[in-house]
């Protein structure tokens, strides 16, 4: 009996341990005030120029008319260039499990005067965007911060269409990929692994491609 025990207590640690698998990478974002000053950097105009969007949304194949989610929106960053790109008879679905987040991400659209975009409260372990709507789902500095990433691919492949695409774009676990090598230690998974991951939960890899040198990569994914 003892020894069932001491298995049932080790069973269950290890469910712990992998369930809130990005510690890590979201100490930073536990308070309201941790995370004003997160969207500072995530305001930063110097992002154009570091993360090249107007680039992003051509090489990930966004076309006119297209249904997109943004991921983890945080303020939105990425919103004008997604709406401007999928055009007035498009849809961008801004997603985030913060409410300060959110509340800035429609300052973001409010500002910028989209009206192609609707938001979506989602949660750690689900974004709770409409099944089988979304032509593409954009996840773009956002997947090592998924504490629950079995569950949120699992979503994630419920809510697209059935020639629908994920697209990651992410951080090299690698020194230069983030000031002071902080990627070695806020970064899970570096490229091989986390494909391995997301491929072992129901998608294939369609194409893979750098999309800032020795810093982020960007993959596009099918279901399978």
């Amino acid at each position: 009996m003892k020894k069932m025990n001491i298995a049932i207590a080790t069973m269950a640690l290890a469910g712990a341990l992998s369930a809130q698998v990005a510690q890590q990478a979201n100490t930073g974002y536990q308070t309201e005030a941790a995370r004003k000053s997160v969207a500072k950097s995530l305001a930063d105009p110097g992002r154009e120029q570091a993360q090249k969007p107007g680039q992003l949304v051509v090489a990930m194949g966004l076309q006119p008319g297209m249904t997109v989610a943004d991921i983890g929106t945080g303020v939105g960053y990425m919103l004008p260039y997604l709406s401007k790109r999928v055009g007035p008879a498009g849809h961008v679905i801004a997603e985030d499990i913060f409410e300060d987040f959110l509340s800035a991400a429609k300052q973001t659209v409010e500002n910028s005067s989209l009206q192609n975009v609707t938001f979506v409260k989602g949660s750690e372990a689900d974004p709770n965007l409409p099944d089988g709507q979304a032509d593409m789902e954009l996840v773009l500095d956002a997947y090592h911060h998924f504490d629950y990433p079995e569950k949120m691919l699992a979503a994630l492949h419920k809510a697209l269409k059935p020639e629908g695409k994920l697209v990651i774009v992410e951080y090299y676990k690698r020194e230069s990929a983030m000031p002071n090598g902080r990627a070695l230690t806020h970064i899970r998974l570096d490229m091989p692994d986390l494909i391995k991951e997301v491929e072992a939960n129901h998608f294939h890899l369609i194409m893979e491609k750098e999309h800032v040198k020795n810093v982020q990569y960007m993959l596009v994914l099918e279901k399978d």
